[in-house]
């Protein structure tokens, strides 16, 4: 058994004992209070979820396992620039401890080991139409691989509930490890006429990718390290990250519950919200006719876009009440790397002149930049032009959360998730007798 699973056996194990005697002493205490905005918007903030890998607070942003963006840069094993390998999150994820890199490079070894896709992935992918967005392809291509799920196979034998985790793991670490060149083969396929680039095993996983997807500076790696990493998790209530939550309490294996998940990644209101600003940028830049705008010509398309209705791509967040950290991680990225670029300048004087006036209107509760404010600029620079693909990377990176969240569910026997509907006449009926 490698290092990370048998590590992860003993802290579950330990973890599973500690909270069933948590359930049976205090199984009825009352932890929270519901309201009515909570059942009619979204059960937005009501608590009903158990996820170990990461918490967000509202000022200070995410913390996986208690460790803030700048702690975990600092912390993790990096690459040759400093940048965190994504692999030392998703160890730091599955079990709280921060990995040595010795750790990390026997989990890059592993990953490898684990990355030739199955020949059914190319085939379903080649017999889709080139202009297919990513995020279709992506999707398919996940479940174009569930034939090989360990979990379907082994549950269908008659697998004991303990047994659970282990094949949940085992799916996950293979999945992981095949995403990148899964996300590479679509990119290459849809934008580069079906030139694709072999792997080189001897990259770590976020380069490797940076690879497969044709740039090998070494700028672009680091990116990629730092963007696999801080996409990774954003607790569990977001869509994408409860999609897959719910899907997998229902015991389908982690090829249909990521894929599932990947699904609701891609609505306009979740992960596609990235290419939503980088195009917004765009027809800004053109609207305008120069590629250095101003801040007051930008405050002026920014009031034109307000009173017709529309929202700020970029700003906003449900939870967050202070600039995004996973903003300020790119902007110094940025601002380390990146020299006198047109776009980059852009960016910045759009985080100079949205908020003011985001808080001027006096209902927005957060009016500052999110994650999606400044990743698609960077992705430009570095060559990566085609926004309609921004969510596939994305997609990729959340794979680490989601997944590890879901071995943590399956060790620690979470049921299945069946919240309680109720109709508007229950509604009316409770006010009446209120």
């Amino acid at each position: 058994m490698e290092s990370l699973k048998k590590k992860f056996a003993a802290k579950a194990l330990a973890l599973y004992t500690e909270m069933r005697a948590i359930n049976k002493e205090h199984g009825e205490r009352k932890m929270d209070e519901v309201v009515l905005r909570q059942i009619t918007g979204g059960a937005r903030g009501i608590k009903m979820m158990l996820w170990e890998t990461s918490q967000l607070d509202a000022n200070e942003g995410i913390r996986f396992r208690g460790y803030s963006i700048p702690e975990i840069k600092k912390l993790l094993p990096s690459g040759p620039q400093g940048e965190p390998k994504p692999e030392g999150l998703f160890w730091l994820m599955l079990t709280g401890e921060i990995p040595t890199a010795e750790e990390v490079n026997d989990l890059t070894k592993d990953w490898q080991s684990r990355s030739d896709l199955p020949q059914q992935v190319m085939t379903s992918l080649d017999a889709l139409p080139d202009d297919a967005h990513p995020m279709t392809q992506f999707t398919i291509g996940i479940m174009a691989m569930q034939s090989d799920s360990i979990f379907s196979r082994r549950y269908a034998e008659g697998m004991s509930k303990t047994d659970y985790w282990d094949a949940c793991y085992e799916d996950s670490m293979n999945l992981i490890a095949r995403l990148p060149r899964v996300a590479a083969y679509i990119y290459r396929r849809s934008f580069h006429g079906g030139d694709h680039i072999p792997a080189d095993k001897s990259l770590d996983w976020a380069a490797n990718f940076a690879h497969m997807l044709g740039n090998d500076d070494e700028d672009f790696r680091s990116l990629m390290r730092l963007y696999l990493t801080i996409h990774a998790d954003h607790e569990g209530g977001n869509a994408s990250a409860h999609t897959v939550n719910l899907v997998g309490s229902t015991l389908s294996d982690p090829y249909l519950s990521f894929s599932a998940g990947m699904n609701a990644l891609a609505g306009p209101l979740h992960g596609l919200a990235n290419q939503e600003v980088i195009k917004w940028i765009f027809e800004m830049i053109e609207n305008l006719g120069t590629k250095t705008p101003t801040k007051e010509q930008i405050a002026t398309y920014v009031q034109e876009t307000l009173d017709a209705g529309k929202v700020i791509p970029g700003y906003g967040h449900a939870v967050l009440r202070e600039p995004d950290p996973r903003f300020t991680a790119q902007r110094r990225f940025a601002e380390e790397y990146i020299k006198g670029s047109d776009l980059i300048e852009t960016v910045w004087k759009i985080f100079d002149t949205v908020p003011p006036m985001l808080q001027a209107l006096g209902k927005v509760k957060n009016p500052w930049p999110n994650v999606d404010a400044h990743s698609g600029a960077l992705l430009v620079h570095y060559g990566i032009k085609e926004y309609s693909y921004y969510t596939v990377l994305f997609g990729v990176s959340r794979a680490l959360g989601v997944l590890a969240a879901g071995i943590w569910s399956r060790a620690l026997g979470m049921p299945l998730e069946r919240p309680k509907s109720v109709t508007s006449d229950w509604i009316k009926a409770q006010l009446k007798d209120a």
